[in-house]
């Protein structure tokens, strides 16, 4: 396995939960980033977390755990590459730029529940699934219940005729959860994106999956944190 770079990339002005990279977080004073850090910091296989910000907090308390964390880089991102309005394209095109690895794993705070066993396991399972022929690796949340289509007025994961029939029947789905997207440094530059041609799917179930992009979220997110009593 060649080297493996993480993205993270966190930006001031967040207007569906605000400040929510840094407010206390079930207890944990510097919030999300400080229990995604403290995850990445975990990780066997990893060889350079990078933390992207224009957001003040989250560069003050970086720089403050870098000191201590040689694995840890800080770049001041410029704000033109974190406005609510930035094309992702642009983000997934200077990554490159800051990250010196031949791999790329790209995640979010808004995970908190994904360990740095998680992201040893994705690596392993991304480097496993390159000698298959799959070329990048993202994780994702199967869904397999009743979906209607209101323009088909119909199921639009039905397989056969049947009118209703079981859930285990019905075409796999698979939603996005944003967790991790691992690419090699060539396909961000070559197909300037997060993932290749046949990206291998990583389910994840629960609340591995948990993605906090509302402030309800954020709020369930505490209690589940607090439940299982912050072991992550």
């Amino acid at each position: 396995m060649e080297t493996v770079s993480v993205f993270l990339p966190t930006r001031k002005g967040s207007e569906r939960v605000i400040n929510k990279n840094t407010r206390i977080f079930a207890g944990v004073s510097n919030g999300l980033l400080e229990v995604k850090l403290g995850q990445l910091l975990k990780t066997k296989l990893v060889d350079e977390i990078v933390l992207s910000s224009n957001d003040e907090a989250s560069l003050d308390f970086g720089n403050d755990i870098a000191k201590k964390e040689s694995r840890l880089k800080i770049i001041e991102r410029p704000d033109h590459l974190a406005l609510s309005s930035t094309n992702l394209i642009d983000l997934v095109k200077y990554v490159p730029s800051i990250c010196s690895s031949s791999n790329f794993l790209w995640t979010h705070v808004t995970s908190p529940f994904v360990t740095g066993e998680d992201y040893d396991k994705a690596i392993k399972t991304y480097s496993d699934r390159l000698t298959e022929g799959y070329d990048s690796l993202m994780s994702v949340k199967t869904i397999q219940n009743f979906l209607w289509s209101k323009e088909k007025n119909d199921l639009i994961n039905r397989l056969t005729d049947v009118k209703w029939p079981r859930t285990q029947d019905l075409m796999s789905l698979y939603e996005i959860d944003s967790a991790f997207f691992i690419a090699s440094r060539d396909i961000y530059v070559d197909n300037q994106d997060r993932i290749g041609e046949r990206p291998f799917l990583m389910e994840q179930s629960g609340f591995k999956s948990f993605d906090v992009d509302w402030e309800d979220d954020f709020e369930l997110a505490e209690l589940i944190y607090k439940h299982l009593d912050g072991k992550f």
